[in-house]
């Protein structure tokens, strides 16, 4: 049981340690040889950093372990939410969340965290129907998102863009080649974690609601490493308030993510796959 379980934890170490240092690294890299707008880049970012919880709950699915995705999705999004305050609070950035962008998407981040809670207290079995509901609401909550921003945060695009080197497609094409051959990588891995997770969960009778707990806690490293270095990055450069953007657009993709597109996929996959 404690090597299984010491293999469990390697393999998430492994997944993060990847997605950090080289899935999120290139991703910045290409958002910024492609010129992105602020939004854009924490959105790539918060994308990236639900890797590991599009692996794991893949995996999870494939492993008929519904139940371990959506506490690790719930689990996930709760600590996103936490790291995300915490790195406010430590790079003093408390006054940037009186804008009504932040506050908007603040509102939605909240009920990212409140639907999977409904879904468990009232043990609804998702199925079809959930799915496109939930890919309803994601595309209601960007659409929300982007609205706001644009009407609260257009004037730090514009001036980002004011300044910007143009685009780099050689680059782009360079790291879009490096991304392909990551995610080979983390593929790899989350089939020997899968592994791990079906041996834990059956064979040693352990919870369903431990297993996606640890997860949780386990993929929600990359977005607060991501949260601090954004608005530290921009502190240097003496913008605090677009590092705020990158970080809290970082956090609502990656919640709305984790909670309407990977989930959804999960049901799916239980649906048709197992």
């Amino acid at each position: 049981m404690y090597f299984e379980f010491l293999k469990f934890i390697f393999y998430v170490f492994l997944i993060i340690v990847i997605s950090k240092y080289f899935l999120v690294e290139i991703l910045r890299k290409l958002s910024v040889s492609l010129n992105l707008k602020s939004r854009t880049t924490g959105e790539i970012t918060g994308a990236s950093t639900s890797v590991p919880e599009f692996l794991t709950i893949t995996i999870s699915s494939l492993k008929g372990l519904a139940g371990a995705g959506l506490y690790n999705i719930l689990s996930s999004n709760i600590i996103n939410f936490v790291q995300y305050v915490m790195t406010i609070v430590f790079n003093k950035n408390i006054k940037k969340l009186n804008n009504i962008a932040v506050k908007v998407n603040m509102v939605l981040v909240i009920f990212t965290i409140i639907i999977p809670l409904v879904l468990m207290k009232i043990d609804i079995q998702t199925d079809l129907f959930f799915v496109a509901i939930f890919i309803l609401l994601y595309v209601f909550f960007a659409f929300i998102s982007r609205l706001t921003h644009k009407k609260y945060f257009g004037n730090y695009d514009d001036n980002l863009n004011s300044v910007s080197q143009g685009k780099n497609i050689r680059k782009s094409i360079r790291y879009i080649g490096i991304l392909f051959m990551i995610g080979i990588i983390l593929f790899v891995i989350s089939v020997l974690l899968g592994e791990c997770l079906e041996k834990l969960c059956l064979v040693f009778n352990i919870p369903q609601i431990v297993v996606g707990i640890i997860l949780g806690l386990a993929t929600s490293l990359p977005e607060l490493i991501t949260f601090f270095e954004s608005q530290k990055f921009h502190k240097n450069e003496n913008d605090d308030m677009v590092g705020v953007i990158e970080a809290t657009n970082n956090l609502l993709t990656s919640n709305t993510l984790n909670l309407f597109i990977i989930q959804a996929i999960g049901v799916f996959i239980m649906t048709f796959v197992v």
